[in-house]
């Protein structure tokens, strides 16, 4: 097993080497953000109540000079009989630590960090109070494996992050420190770079070639371009301009020869190219070394981790044996190193993996079963590109088997049911044989890309401005002396031009767009940032205090058609505005971003022909209206209906 990760990881909860980091949309006073757990918070003897009230008798006191100018409304009368639900204060307690309990040597099994209750800033943090109960339960330390730690937890119930970064320098040195481990089975591991194709250029390609020096020993490099499924098809062949795009991306930095093994492109949420990636995997690199899973934060590498997870690239009793990865759209999510057993392809395996692949791209969907179909139709509202994963050598699972005790059911009417005690359940593991030779894919901790809008946002921010569902483009006809608004995020001002020119928005469809005119653009900022008409960043006035301001950047641009975009105006991570003028035309703008992030003006654009991508012009305005493509299902014989 790898272990030095994990030590890595230990001596820094021993240390304290960071304290929290306070997120935007924390309290302004530095103090750390409560969280309540139902099955970690702890009742409250009358001692403790009557601190409780004590307490909140002071602050209640102290803050009556500031709300005695708002008087209460008057409370409305329940009818009788009926009991008024209590509402929860919305601050929420943090588990209490204990110091004093050694680390567990176990790994949190949605992040990968080591499992404890000494340090709640720390990765791994459990409440010393679950720690014990899962640690001290009938099954011993082995209580804790497949236990998720407080970060994780609610990330995955509650979609909330608690304050914690594992800072940009630890994250490379977990990821260094994993790749520059001695070859195993004499033969270093194969690195699946993951790059998110709406981040081109992708911030971390430049920082792959520092990893791959001389001293680690890798054997080759297979570069996956994710989230494919978001973009609409702007033209036929748009996917190979796309893959043509990430090769160009990844010559610029370095990376090509004989150490590039291939470019696939994906979607690890929907399936779409990850049956045909585990057939490049399979039929390249078999099973002879490891594989790492690369990239930035947010790029997918944990969903395409558990997607793998239930393919045939995994050992058939690794599902349910290893406990999926925590994916968010909070950047940095996996900490450590998670990982699972690669299936050796043999030619027997190959063989039946290819026959189950024509059976079912034979299929048509009417042939489907109800659940195939619902989560079809649940895929092809989440993306234009959907594809179905499936398993060949899935284990037969065992019929369940009832203990039945009659004298335990049976009662008498004099007495009381006696209680069922529920048996400890052991779960499985891997025997000594499946693993003594195995080879492992590890996912690693996420690259945190700098210069980046995201780390300017909350949590909720974050969830609005990153796109989860086809994004729909919205195209707008701009003259001379008009402004786009993006969100609070990003500004396109149209200065100069002899005529209009079209302007197509490709951002979450969450995140609104604002036209105004140039004289009024600063007043709508100062007037509507921070509330509900920009929408992103959220919180009114107190929170556009802190956010830092806008900076320009000047752009000249010379069109080549008006069905073609000539460049698209990256606005950091927030999205990106393809411009489209007509042939020759000489246009100045000037486009905003957050001071500190990145802005990048693309040329060639990612998808030149986006603009078509719009129904009628909206009489009176300046929009179009929107046009959704449909969706396309790889892997399924379709009916010929339209």
């Amino acid at each position: 097993m790898l272990r030095l990760a994990p030590l890595f990881l230990g001596r820094l909860a021993r240390a304290r080497p960071w304290a929290p980091v306070l997120r935007r949309g924390g309290t302004a006073s530095g103090e750390e953000e409560l969280f309540v757990f139902p099955e970690y918070e702890q009742e409250l003897g009358e001692a403790a109540a009557a601190t409780a009230a004590t307490a909140a008798a002071a602050v209640a006191t102290a803050g009556a000079a500031a709300t005695a100018a708002a008087a209460p409304l008057p409370r409305r009368e329940l009818e009788p009989g009926r009991e008024r639900r209590k509402r929860s204060s919305g601050v929420a307690k943090a588990g209490r630590p204990d110091p004093s309990v050694p680390l567990s040597g176990a790994s949190c099994s949605g992040c990968g960090a080591e499992l404890h209750c000494r340090d709640s800033s720390a990765p791994g943090f459990m409440p010393a109070e679950k720690f014990r109960s899962l640690s001290e339960g009938p099954d011993g330390a082995a209580g804790l494996r497949g236990a998720v730690c407080q970060r994780c937890w609610m990330l995955a119930h509650y979609g909330r992050a608690l304050r914690l970064e594992l800072p940009a320098e630890q994250h490379r040195l977990v990821v260094s420190a994993a790749l520059r481990r001695p070859p195993r089975h004499g033969r270093g591991p194969l690195l699946l770079c993951l790059l998110d194709v709406l981040e081109l250029p992708d911030p971390v390609l430049s920082q792959l070639p520092a990893l791959l020096d001389p001293e680690v020993p890798v054997a080759g490099l297979l570069v996956v371009g994710n989230k494919v499924d978001l973009l609409p098809a702007d033209s036929p062949g748009h996917l190979g301009r796309l893959r043509k795009r990430v090769a160009e991306a990844c010559a610029q930095a370095g990376l090509q020869g004989a150490q590039l093994v291939d470019i696939r492109l994906v979607s690890a949420k929907t399936g779409f190219g990850m049956e045909g990636l585990v057939s490049r995997l399979q039929r390249s690199w078999k099973c002879t070394g490891d594989v790492y899973l690369l990239g930035a934060t947010n790029s997918g590498k944990s969903t395409l981790f558990n997607t793998l997870l239930r393919s045939d690239y995994c050992k058939s009793r690794a599902p349910d044996i290893i406990d999926r990865a925590t994916v968010s759209s909070w950047p940095g999510t996996t900490l450590n190193l998670l990982k699972f057993p690669i299936i050796n392809p043999t030619c027997d395996r190959i063989f039946r993996r290819q026959e189950r692949l024509k059976e079912e791209a034979g299929k048509t969907e009417d042939q489907l079963s109800s659940e195939e179909k619902k989560l079809l139709n649940s895929l092809k509202k989440q993306g234009y590109l959907v594809g179905r994963v499936g398993r060949t050598f899935e284990r037969q699972k065992s019929s369940t088997v009832i203990d039945f005790d009659p004298d335990v059911l049976s009662y008498s009417t004099d007495e009381d049911p006696k209680p069922v005690s529920k048996k400890f359940q052991q779960r499985e593991d891997f025997t000594y044989n499946e693993v003594k030779d195995a080879r492992w894919c590890y996912d690693t901790p996420g690259i945190v890309k700098e210069n980046c809008v995201l780390n300017l946002l909350t949590d909720k921010e974050v969830k609005l401005v990153l796109p989860t569902s086809a994004i729909v483009p919205r195209t707008f006809i701009l003259k001379p002396g008009m402004v786009l608004f993006l969100a609070g995020l990003g500004r396109v001002d149209y200065l100069e031009g002899e005529k209009s020119a079209w302007f197509s928005v490709v951002a979450s469809n969450l995140l609104p767009v604002h036209i105004t005119s140039l004289s009024n653009a600063d007043a709508i900022y100062k007037k509507h940032a921070g509330y509900e008409l920009l929408k992103v960043p959220m919180g009114g006035e107190e929170r556009m205090k802190e956010f830092p301001p806008l900076v320009p950047e000047d752009i000249t641009l010379k069109g080549i058609g008006t069905t073609e975009a000539v460049a698209d105006i990256k606005l950091s991570s927030a999205g990106w505005v393809a411009v489209t003028a007509h042939p020759e035309e000489k246009l100045r703008l000037r486009a905003y971003t957050p001071q500190g992030t990145m802005l990048v003006v693309r040329e060639p654009p990612l998808l030149p022909y986006i603009s078509t991508i719009r129904g009628s012009r909206i009489p009176g305005s300046a929009a179009y209206r929107t046009k959704k493509p449909p969706s396309l299902v790889e892997n399924l014989k379709t009916t010929g209906r339209g």
